[in-house]
């Protein structure tokens, strides 16, 4: 892909981006739940079809709209790609590092190749692709909207999968995240094996049951509490 270079982040209020640049919006969705993989998604719009109507933050969104969106997106986009980081290597590398590497491999699975890619965050991955960090981004640039909300239906549609398997969790509900509903299934039932072995509650459950635990380094249990934490405080 050329050679390599580093990642930048954008200072804010600036933009890198030129009339020339094919430009790759990208996104992750699932980076707090306790189950699950963190799922990323990446864009390129086709200049050449009608632009997308009501793009925004897939958080900002019902699920319907996303859903509708998503069909949209799939059908206009020049190129696009999902990719994921399991659960495995989440409990392995930490959420911070897994979701870095799901966004990378959603770039680097393109069948087009963008000159700028524009991420989501205040953190790039690492790529041999220009690439800035747009702090708010999947609210202000039209791409990583997109990404927010392939990586956000196509997380939800493989936990409503997980739910045929293991329905007593209700992840159809709440699609891994720490619920109360969910909280109250693992003290009850324990873990299953897609739960992530780092996030404290999970742990707890496994301790409930007897549960012997693999050692796990303890940075990532740190960066696993770290977002637990940031979730909590924009709850209130």
């Amino acid at each position: 892909m050329g050679r390599a270079a580093k990642a930048n982040s954008a200072q804010a209020g600036l933009d890198f981006s030129s009339p020339f640049d094919v430009i790759c919006g990208v996104d992750e969705a699932g980076r707090g739940p306790l189950a699950g993989p963190v799922v990323a998604a990446a864009v390129i719009f086709d200049p050449a079809k009608p632009r997308i109507n009501g793009l925004d933050d897939s958080k900002a969104l019902s699920a319907k709209r996303r859903e509708e969106l998503y069909e949209k997106i799939v059908e206009r986009a020049l190129a696009y790609c999902i990719a994921s980081a399991s659960v495995e290597e989440i409990d392995t590398i930490n959420i911070l590092h897994a979701s870095m590497l799901a966004m990378k491999r959603a770039v680097e699975g393109l069948s087009v190749l963008p000159t700028l890619v524009k991420v989501d965050g205040n953190r790039c991955p690492l790529l041999s692709i220009r690439s800035e960090a747009v702090i708010g981004g999947d609210a202000l640039v039209k791409q990583i909207s997109a990404a927010s909300i392939l990586a956000k239906v196509a997380r939800d549609c493989m936990l409503v999968a997980l739910h045929d398997t293991y329905p007593m969790y209700g992840f159809n509900v709440h699609s891994g995240y720490g619920t109360p509903q969910h909280l109250k299934a693992l003290r009850a039932h324990g873990p299953c094996v897609h739960h992530r072995r780092s996030f404290v509650p999970v742990r707890e459950a496994h301790a409930l049951f007897g549960s012997v635990l693999p050692e796990i380094v303890p940075e990532v249990l740190q960066v696993a509490a770290r977002i637990e934490g940031e979730l909590d405080a924009s709850a209130l």
